[in-house]
């Protein structure tokens, strides 16, 4: 799957293969900055990248504590498999490495492009046809008295992870940036490559969806506290 986000090839590289004698590159200079300029975007993490573009692996190392967990949260909700999640944000950041020093400054926040990879990347495993995941697979319950509530809440959070999982991918992943990574609708429209007013969309119709599922599931939660 491409980069969601064209921002690690160089600008020079698209008038190079415009070349000389195309319309382009007969246009003034002038007429070039205004065609290809756009808002800049401010990134924190911009020394880090300068850094790690002269080949620093200091910064890239800082990069990856300071984005490593949050980015796997956001995948092992989304794919539900600590394996899978391990290798989506494995490989990404592994990308970022590979490709240092063509990162475009001001087209996009690194943040930003982080986790809209990482959440395409999950989508994209979702859709594939899947085997039987070890990771699925329940350890032996603990029948002593002090497990019984965690093994009782842990019903109750599976059930609800079920119905996570029945959801259009558009709106599991917006519920899960806005209530389990707690991104703002905006943040979570840039992530997402759409408008606020979509991202509202998908929360509004993603929270009607699950109640409706748990709507189905009251009778077994009701069980697993009173049981």
């Amino acid at each position: 799957m491409a980069f969601a986000l064209d921002v690690w090839v160089p600008a020079e590289h698209a008038l190079a293969a415009s070349g000389p004698d195309s319309e382009i590159a007969k246009k003034p200079a002038a007429l070039h900055s205004v065609a290809v300029e756009a808002p800049v975007v401010r990134d924190e993490d911009q020394e880090l990248l300068i850094r790690l573009a002269d080949n620093d692996q200091s910064a890239f190392r800082l990069l990856v504590e300071r984005y490593s967990d949050r980015a796997y949260s956001i995948a092992l909700r989304i794919v539900g498999s600590a394996a899978d999640a391990e290798d989506v944000v494995q490989d990404t950041l592994l990308k970022v490495w590979m490709h240092r020093g063509q990162w475009q400054h001001g087209r996009a926040k690194f943040s930003t492009w982080l986790y809209r990879v990482i959440t395409n990347r999950c989508i994209d495993i979702r859709r594939r046809p899947r085997t039987d995941d070890v990771d699925a697979i329940p350890e032996p319950a603990d029948t002593q008295p002090d497990a019984v509530s965690a093994m009782q809440r842990n019903e109750v959070n599976n059930m609800l992870e079920v119905a996570m999982g029945q959801l259009p991918e558009q709106q599991r992943v917006a519920v899960i940036l806005s209530y389990h990574e707690d991104m703002t609708n905006a943040e979570i429209a840039e992530v997402m490559d759409t408008t606020i007013s979509a991202v509202e969309s998908y929360l509004k119709r993603g929270r009607q969806h699950l109640k409706k599922l748990l709507r189905r599931k009251e009778g077994d939660i009701r069980h697993a506290f009173t049981d």
